[in-house]
């Protein structure tokens, strides 16, 4: 089972767990934005070619919901929604996730952390499922490499939006 895909780290910290890691040259606020805002989000989480966020639905306080729809250009469609249990502007988000339809198999909860140093912003994002099967599933979806195509382009966003940390990359790639 292939659980790195490029810059993206991953572990199984339980049999319910996957723990996702991701380092972006950009300040954590600006990486938390990225991550709650509509506007941005629909920039850069949509996996492979082909598929964009349709729907981009985000209530950003402690009971608030969201909502996002992926459309494929030939038409497919896929949901999910959760509501935020926890927000701690930048540090931390804990919510609640749950896919509609036929890919609907319980709900998760998700913790992200933002942590900045140096200049740099780890995201580790923790999902814990209902199940060890459910967990299993996910990774055999594929899901790694489209989580790491999302961040690949949000790197390549952050990048371009700027400020001492993107022109420190710049010099360094």
């Amino acid at each position: 089972m292939k659980l790195n895909t490029g810059k993206l780290k991953v572990a199984l910290p339980s049999d319910c767990e996957i723990r996702l890691a991701r380092e972006f040259a950009a300040p954590r606020p600006l990486v938390f934005d990225a991550n709650t805002k509509p506007a941005m989000l629909k920039r850069w989480l949509f996996g492979p070619d082909g598929w964009a966020m349709a729907v981009c639905e985000v209530d950003l306080r402690a009971g608030g919901k969201y909502r996002y729809v992926w459309r494929h250009e030939d038409g497919r469609e896929f949901a999910t929604g959760g509501k935020f249990m926890a927000i701690a502007r930048p540090e931390k988000i804990v919510s609640t996730e749950r896919f509609e339809g036929a890919l609907d198999h319980g709900e998760a909860v998700n913790t992200i952390e933002f942590i900045e140093k140096s200049g740099l912003t780890t995201v580790i994002l923790t999902m814990r499922f209902p199940s060890r099967e459910v967990r299993d599933g996910a990774i055999k979806s594929g899901m790694n490499d489209g989580i790491e195509l999302g961040y690949a382009r949000l790197d390549q966003i952050l990048a371009a939006s700027g400020g001492p940390t993107a022109t420190k990359r710049r010099k360094r790639s």
